[in-house]
């Protein structure tokens, strides 16, 4: 575990595991022997037979997919900042004058007029935003085509962060090993066999070109090969909606043999009767930030390739390792394992819902937390729908950032699997927002501050899109500033919120303007507003023609002071005040926006018992829904709770009740939160196996109906820790959700509000032994749910009876150990 050095740490060993595997381990026998850690492995015995199947590794920036395929091998590969387009605006001059209009309509009940109005005068343009593009396909084509194999194996080791294939041909054993190195910024393949002189293969790196879209005829690449063993491959973004495509990449592939002979021809490179082959794959564009494409690509190429000319496999490997372990190791979660731990991943997938394998849930909590560490590093773009993994030139919901859930997602997990850092790039994405987010505010609003919707893309637009149905949203900018907060509350690091302090405090002015009194004289609501992608069942809604899109829609969802949107101003006015409180600045402002907050539209419990998801008591056109917007208080949010809030806590059971288990991986992990806020872990934990059995690739990647994202697989990682430790009311609560499943258990390393660190042991349901360590010191509130001593060098401090909740000061470095009271 790597915490600051101040701290000294506890090892703690529980329930005896098997061997983890040591870093030069042969995995592929140690798989046979049923030898290894089973919350920290992936591994399978067949190929992936599709993109969605195979391995991902990833650095931050440099991205790729490994099929593990014997004959012809496909690493498909992205650079973080390879969109289509260029820099552009999509703010859309005096929308304001029409506000007021549109306010009226809502207000009056004509719903449809004031969607119609909103579509033609405050949508931005374009309408749409662009996509995230799929850079290269690197190819190994194997002279020994023919052969058959025997003996395959294909692993992720999430310890090392290392990917690995091998298999037996023609009495010789070869494996390949991928990883993305974060200190040399290449990803690297590396080639041996068990006899000399048994690996020839040719490489290809080529391209990706768009033809389904008529509009991508404006991009190119060209491959080509070089002296030195090298491939390389240019290109640049394509033209869309009109934005000029003005990405330029660089890539290369250098080429490093022991034994053999290496040849080019054509865009080929021939490699013949080489003991081992390295290969070292780079990247580069023009992109320096959202408004300034002017880098030189081919420099940044040569000097990416300067960090690996000189050193040998084996440091660069070590180093990889050393750093991406600073990192993963902080955290460890061990829970029952069984015969069935010990399967392929595919299958422990399949079994799961009849064959208990709790171990599982500990490889998707630590799947999540690698996923999180290969697409979002200092440095690099915040990690997008589908992280930093794409294949296609069209992919689904363009890879964008959405905001009106999935990015947020994305993010949820970052301070409590104890990833600070990785929180940095969706730290300067929001900041970046508040640039064209304060033109919106001025030209569609007239509001001062800054607004973000439902969506943005690499250049940071900020205006509503895609149409009223979904651009209705403003609260998404609001929504991120929360999550900015957060990381305050988990570091208590005053220079950050100081950083961070104008960004917010421009959500909050936007709001301050933008809210209007509602007719019954008592509310201050958004108008218009939405509740995410679901159809209020009110008077005349249903199916009409939208003019923006051109399609038929189910309905239109305008409205005024949807309760997610209440609840989310709810917690970014609290937060902003606590703010001006720690800083000591703008008392005035935060005290007009306390008072405010105290007129925004409260819960609402509807007739049929369930949380209202409107100001109104409106159903539903759909019979489900896969948001669970109007719950935002209760997860993540903080403003309803089942012990401050119980009535409204019921009336989000019956929310739950009534939409069911089901629905899409990101879907699903949001309920799985939801359900632990409530403390029914068993709940949880039915959804997390419907998780790994309907909506979840073979390598744990999370389904949206089958497009891959890595929401609902980051989203689950945060599910899991809140069934173990929760700590958003000011107090840390141990196993407050544990599955009866989990009986058994630990957990060392995870953080919590406070700027506390924990490790933990539980069995038969009940904590044995807990360390808190204390980061920044201050006030410890804990609730435990057994009686336990709590101690200090040997000194006993307090006792905590049963479900009670105790406070004790804590000193910056120290750590305090709990047991069970005698």
């Amino acid at each position: 575990m790597h915490i600051k050095k101040n701290i000294c740490s506890l090892i703690i060993f529980f329930i005896p595991m098997q061997t983890i595997i040591a870093q030069e381990t042969d995995i592929s026998s140690v798989i046979d022997k049923k030898n290894f850690n089973p919350a920290t492995l992936l591994w399978y015995q067949q190929p992936a037979a599709k993109w969605e199947e195979a391995l991902p590794v990833g650095n931050g920036r440099l991205g790729g997919m490994v099929f593990g395929t014997v004959n012809e091998e496909r690493i498909q590969l992205n650079e973080d900042t390879y969109w289509s387009g260029g820099p552009y605006s999509s703010v859309k001059k005096d929308g304001y004058k029409y506000l007021p209009e549109i306010q009226k309509l809502v207000f009056e009940g004509k719903f449809l007029e004031a969607h119609n109005l909103f579509g033609r005068t405050i949508m931005g343009y374009p309408v749409e935003q662009q996509k995230y593009q799929s850079l290269a396909d690197l190819r190994l084509l194997f002279h020994s085509k023919n052969e058959t194999y025997s003996d395959y194996k294909r692993w992720l080791d999430l310890e090392t962060g290392i990917t690995s294939v091998t298999y037996q041909s023609n009495g010789t054993k070869y494996r390949r090993d991928v990883f993305a190195s974060f200190p040399e910024q290449v990803i690297v393949i590396r080639i041996t066999a068990d006899h000399n002189a048994s690996i020839s293969l040719n490489v290809d790196l080529r391209g990706v070109r768009n033809q389904a879209h008529s509009n991508y005829g404006t991009d190119y690449f060209h491959m080509d090969a070089e002296r030195n063993n090298q491939l390389v491959l240019t290109g640049k973004s394509a033209d869309y909606l009109g934005v000029a495509g003005k990405i330029k990449y660089e890539a290369r592939l250098k080429a490093v043999t022991e034994g053999g002979s290496v040849s080019t021809s054509g865009s080929t490179l021939m490699i013949k009767n080489a003991d081992a082959v390295t290969l070292y794959f780079l990247a580069a564009t023009n992109f320096v930030n959202y408004k300034d494409v002017s880098a030189d690509e081919h420099q940044r190429a040569e000097s990416y390739l300067k960090n690996v000319d000189g050193k040998n496999y084996q440091s660069i490997k070590d180093e990889h390792i050393a750093d991406y372990k600073k990192l993963f190791d902080r955290v460890e979660l061990k829970l029952p394992a069984n015969e069935f731990s010990f399967l392929p991943t595919d299958e422990r997938k399949r079994n799961n819902i009849n064959q208990p394998d709790p171990s599982l849930a500990a490889l998707a909590y630590q799947f999540g937390r690698y996923v999180l560490i290969a697409s979002s590093r200092p440095g690099s773009q915040a990690a997008n729908l589908q992280g930093i993994w794409n294949d296609n030139m069209n992919p689904a919901w363009d890879s964008k950032y959405t905001t009106n859930i999935n990015l947020q997602m994305n993010y949820w997990p970052v301070e409590t699997a104890n990833l600070q850092e990785c929180a940095k790039p969706f730290i300067e994405l929001v900041k970046d927002l508040t640039d064209q987010g304060s033109e919106v505010a001025k030209e569609h609003y007239g509001s001062s501050g800054w607004v973000c919707h439902q969506n943005t893309d690499l250049w940071r637009v900020a205006a509503p899109m895609d149409g009223p149905t979904w651009g209705t949203f403003t609260v998404g900018g609001a929504w991120m500033c929360n999550e900015l907060w957060e990381h305050y509350l988990f570091t208590l690091d005053k220079k950050y919120l100081e950083e961070i302090y104008p960004v917010i405090k421009g959500s909050v002015q936007f709001f301050m303007d933008f809210l209007v009194n509602h007719p019954n004289g008592k509310w201050l609501v958004t108008n218009p507003s939405t509740s995410p992608e679901n159809f209020p069942a009110y008077p005349g809604n249903g199916p009409y023609f939208d003019e923006v899109t051109g399609s038929m829609l189910p309905g239109t969802t305008i409205c005024a002071g949807s309760t997610i949107d209440m609840q989310i101003l709810t917690d970014l006015f609290g937060y902003y005040k606590t703010a001006t409180e720690i800083l000591h600045v703008d008392s005035n402002f935060a005290q007009k926006v306390f008072l405010a907050r105290n007129k925004l539209v409260p819960p609402q419990i509807g007739k049929d018992g369930s949380l209202q998801e409107w100001s109104e008591d409106w159903g539903q056109l759909e019979k489900e829904h896969r948001h669970s917007s109007h719950m935002y208080g209760l997860y993540p949010g903080n403003v309803l709770s089942a012990r401050r809030t119980p009535a409204f806590a019921e009336a989000c059971k019956k929310v739950l009740e009534q939409r069911g288990d089901g629905a899409m991986g990101w879907s699903r992990a949001w309920k799985m939160g939801l359900w632990a806020r409530l403390y029914d872990g068993n709940r949880a934990n039915k959804i997390l196996k419907g998780y790994f059995k309907e909506q979840s690739y073979p390598q744990l990647f999370a389904m949206c109906g089958t497009p891959m994202q890595v929401d609902g697989t980051l989203g689950v990682t945060a599910g899991i820790t809140e069934m173990l430790v929760q700590s958003h009311e000011g107090v840390i609560d141990l196993l407050p959700a544990l599955p009866d499943e989990w009986k058994d258990g630990e957990i060392k390393g995870v953080r919590a509000r406070g700027a506390f660190e924990l490790d933990m042991k539980w069995h038969d349901g009940k904590i044995i032994s807990a360390k808190i360590s204390s980061i920044e010191g201050g006030i410890c509130k804990l609730r435990v749910h057994i009686p336990v001593t709590v101690n200090l060098n040997g000194k006993k401090i307090k006792d905590i009876e049963k479900n009670d909740m105790i406070e004790f000061a804590t000193e910056k470095g120290n750590i305090y150990l709990l047991t069970p009271k005698k």
